[in-house]
């Protein structure tokens, strides 16, 4: 079935015409369930305990959302508040689960390894507070420019109506994957 209008909150076919104007056949495996009930391991490279991001919440061709629940265990949590660092790893996460979502979609085979991508820079960052231990995390993300291999988004931190960091990046998406 193609459709112009595409709604991934409920896939209904197989296949789909998007707006880019490219075919896609989607991998059925991801049709039609929940965005919630995937485990995020299945569209991240990390692995545990470098997962900063919980469940992919949102996705579509340009942005993603996702949830995050900061816990005392947490790698990045000291003395009970993230550090900057984990902050900054939760956006780029979440970056990586829109990419990982999306090759899962548009690849037949669901033993494919989600490819690495890696920050190439910050160019702005502001950071009103650090999260403490037992916050959710709400981050999202917009795609402003993608060309070949490289986007810049913007992305914006929020614990309920509290926004606590905005952020633009640059990353890179390699052609390598999780060994």
């Amino acid at each position: 079935m193609r459709i112009e209008n595409y709604f991934f909150n409920h896939f209904i076919a197989e296949s789909f015409y998007c707006k880019r104007s490219e075919h896609i056949t989607c991998n059925s495996q991801f049709m039609n369930i929940e965005l919630t009930e995937i485990d995020i391991l299945d569209l991240l490279p990390q692995r545990l305990p470098f997962i900063m991001v919980d469940k992919l919440t949102h996705f579509d061709w340009v942005s993603a959302k996702t949830v995050f629940t900061v816990r005392e265990d947490n790698i990045f949590c000291k003395d009970g508040m993230m550090e900057e660092a984990g902050l900054l790893e939760n956006i780029a996460q979440t970056c990586a689960a829109r990419t990982g979502f999306k090759q899962r979609l548009e690849n037949k085979d669901v033993n494919d390894k989600i490819k690495i991508g890696v920050i190439a820079m910050i160019h702005t960052l502001e950071m009103k507070r650090r999260p403490v231990a037992g916050e959710v995390l709400e981050t999202s993300m917009a795609i402003e420019e993608e060309h070949f291999s490289a986007m810049l988004v913007r992305s914006e931190v929020k614990t309920g109506d509290e926004t606590i960091a905005t952020c633009r990046m640059k990353l890179f998406l390699t052609e390598k994957t999780p060994d």
